[in-house]
């Protein structure tokens, strides 16, 4: 009915506000607790339903930052359809209650985020940024997929809370864990299997970038949410892997984002620094480890979308995202400078952004688990407060390039954008307790 409803309409801003009137029909659920009449019925709990509704706010803003795509007249209906397409394969994802079913509708988001790549990409190295990220997802889907069959032959359903409890606490018990957990371990992704989120996000267009980085990376932290069940025993056994891939793992890449020179590419890496938190947080396995990953799995979703959205803006006028061009942007546009500082206030999980509430959730849990590791959550925090203030500063300040005379300094339609990005961020604080119950 959607790609009808696409094909048949052919006004570009028809298409926004449906999606907008969508988030807000969907949302308008979780006023005054009323998920429970909706959401279980759908196959839905708490934690889909928050996902849910951030893939369709996320994709109604992706389709609003694509407007040069509808102004170029670049193929813009296949460019609808491929992002409704990528829509319902996240909601199937997040609303299944199968775990072949959830597998099917994880591994159908590549092909729409491929296509989003190498279709609408800006440079020649878009090419090798999708073979990057299709092998490296396939390199754990194809255990997953074993995994889940082997899981639904031993046990004789593949639905979530029925299947896993006839396995036996074995060496190939052991082998299914570690099949399971390391697809969404990529997806997420976790330090050492994260090349292919800076080379997809360089390459892509600001809709696959605001996607990816919005909910594609939230499906990992979802499926490791779903499948850690099933693991109760193994993955207190294998806990401390994880966590120090995430602590230390994340505290070298927040390391590593004082030295980059291109803006799209410290937004990436700081995605993976902070989803190194998340990895933690869920290992721990703890109610605070969950509650605080989802929360800032919201948070960060918003917040890296917004930040690609203004990299987006600056690149359209300036043709270029490097620092050592883009400099004194405060200069030439000081209304977005407000915008650039009120979102790397939320990166650094400043109050009151729904990202501190994770944060805070988070340090606790992980802390509680081992008092040795504050050390590295400590070195996270410090870097990622570090990089952000380098990204900002790099930007905003200095002398700007002599070949640059003028540029606007926004639209309306840019201005909203960033506006919808940051009023949830912060406005969802007063509304956590539905990510935290």
């Amino acid at each position: 009915m959607g790609l009808l409803m696409i094909m048949s309409v052919n006004s570009w801003y028809s298409i926004q506000c449906s999606l907008f009137v969508m988030s807000f029909m969907f949302g308008s659920f979780a006023v005054g607790g009323s998920v429970n009449c909706m959401g279980f019925g759908m196959g839905l709990d708490y934690i889909s339903y928050v996902l849910i509704w951030l893939s369709i706010w996320i994709m109604s803003l992706v389709v609003s930052s694509s407007q040069k795509v509808y102004d170029s007249m670049g193929f813009n209906k296949v460019f609808l359809v491929i992002n409704m397409l990528l829509l319902i394969s996240l909601t199937l994802s997040f609303a299944c209650l199968d775990y072949i079913l959830f597998y099917l509708c994880f591994e159908s988001t590549l092909i729409p985020t491929m296509i989003l790549i190498l279709g609408w990409g800006y440079q020649p190295e878009r090419l090798q940024a999708g073979v990057y990220m299709l092998f490296y997802t396939l390199f754990g889907s194809l255990p997953l997929l074993i995994s889940f069959l082997s899981i639904y032959s031993m046990s004789g359903t593949s639905v979530y809370g029925l299947c896993g409890s006839n396995l036996v606490d074995s060496s190939v018990y052991c082998l299914w864990y570690l099949c399971s957990v390391v697809a969404f371990v990529v997806k997420l992704p976790a330090y050492i299997v994260h090349l292919w989120l800076p080379k997809a996000h360089v390459e892509a267009p600001v809709a696959g970038s605001m996607i990816l980085a919005g909910v594609l990376l939230k499906l990992g932290g979802y499926g490791l949410v779903r499948v850690s069940s099933m693991f109760v025993s193994q993955a207190m056994k294998f806990g401390w892997v994880w966590m120090s891939l995430g602590l230390v793992g994340g505290s070298w890449v927040s390391i590593l984002c004082m030295r980059e020179s291109d803006v799209k590419s410290l937004i990436a890496y700081s995605s993976v620094a902070h989803m190194g938190l998340v990895l933690c947080g869920l290992m721990v396995l703890s109610y605070w480890g969950l509650c605080g990953s989802l929360a800032l799995m919201v948070g960060h979703g918003l917040c890296s979308s917004g930040l690609f959205s203004l990299a987006n803006m600056s690149y359209e006028r300036l043709g270029t995202r490097s620092f050592f061009v883009s400099k004194g942007l405060m200069n030439l546009m000081p209304s977005l400078a407000l915008w650039w500082f009120l979102l790397s206030v939320g990166n650094i999980a400043a109050p009151p952004t729904l990202s501190l509430v994770g944060e805070i959730g988070l340090i606790v849990s992980i802390v509680s688990w081992c008092p040795a590791s504050a050390v590295f959550v400590g070195v996270l925090s410090f870097f990622s407060c570090a990089y952000t203030l380098y990204l900002y500063s790099s930007a905003q300040h200095g002398k700007y390039f002599s070949s640059l005379f003028s540029c606007c300094s926004g639209k309306v339609r840019e201005y909203l954008v960033l506006v919808m990005h940051w009023l949830p961020l912060n406005i969802l604080v007063l509304k956590c307790g539905i990510l935290i119950c």
